[in-house]
């Protein structure tokens, strides 16, 4: 099988929120990691190759400092990688990522393209199944288990209150991977030495340019909330006291 693992470098989930100056993004001196859910979505590309054989191949879009998250993947035991770098690949939509990603690898034919369920930062959740509508394939989401079959894919997806749906879907097919599917490995000594030497093609920007169109989704602001903390004391009967906590809850709060 010939698989292709969208990975995404993201903020660390314990570093101090920091914004740039225009408050739309975050400062590019905070500590980026791996996204998680894509971590998984790795593994389980390793994990088929390792059964039936073939390529995995990693891809990211992002600024240079991207390029550790595809060398993790390749110390892990991928066998090439491919970069969109330039700046503006982070201010991209779901969408346009979806785009340049499909116009990156427009020469390729793989078998099974991997996401993660979705990314630690945005949480849209949108770029693996866009991904699919671009290129025209099948998929499915929420995927916690992979079959192969002489047909294609039977896959196990996990529902709503500990339901699932089993699926079959024919090759190529693109899958998003629920975290928690496997366990994730780390990278032994020799994979990290033999990740320098493995290949890592650069795609420009101009390259998928023409692909690209004007984003449907912009961010605004980003804003740290201010914590705040008032006490309001009820009193009365307890019926009086029941009656004028929930209408708070449901009126006010909006929680109920």
């Amino acid at each position: 099988m010939k698989i292709l693992v969208c990975i995404k470098q993201v903020p660390q989930k314990d570093a101090p929120l920091k914004l740039n100056e225009s408050g739309t993004w975050i400062r590019e001196d905070v500590s980026y990691e791996v996204n998680e859910p894509d971590a998984y979505a790795l593994e389980e590309a390793l994990r088929q190759k390792e059964k039936h054989g073939g390529e995995v191949v990693v891809i990211t879009a992002g600024p240079a400092r991207s390029q550790q998250v595809l060398r993790e993947a390749l110390a892990k035991g991928a066998d090439r990688a491919i970069h969109l770098e330039d700046d503006k690949f982070v201010q991209l939509d779901s969408t346009n990522t979806a785009r340049a990603i499909a116009a990156a690898v427009a020469e390729e034919n793989f078998d099974l393209i991997v996401t993660g369920l979705q990314s630690d930062d945005f949480g849209a959740a949108q770029t693996g199944v866009l991904l699919a509508e671009i290129l025209g394939l099948p998929h499915a989401t929420i995927i916690i288990g992979i079959e192969k079959t002489d047909s294609g894919l039977h896959l196990k997806r996990e529902l709503e209150a500990g339901h699932y749906q089993y699926v079959d879907l024919p090759t190529p097919a693109v899958l998003t991977i629920q975290s928690g599917i496997n366990k994730l490995r780390y990278a032994s000594l020799i994979g990290i030495k033999q990740a320098k030497n493995k290949p890592l093609r650069k795609v420009a920007w101009a390259e998928v340019e023409p692909k690209l169109s004007k984003n449907l989704q912009q961010i605004e602001r980003l804003y740290v909330p201010v914590k705040q903390k008032k006490t309001e004391m009820i009193d009365g009967p307890a019926a009086e006291v029941a009656r004028k906590v929930t209408e708070y809850l449901k009126n006010t709060a909006r929680v109920i």
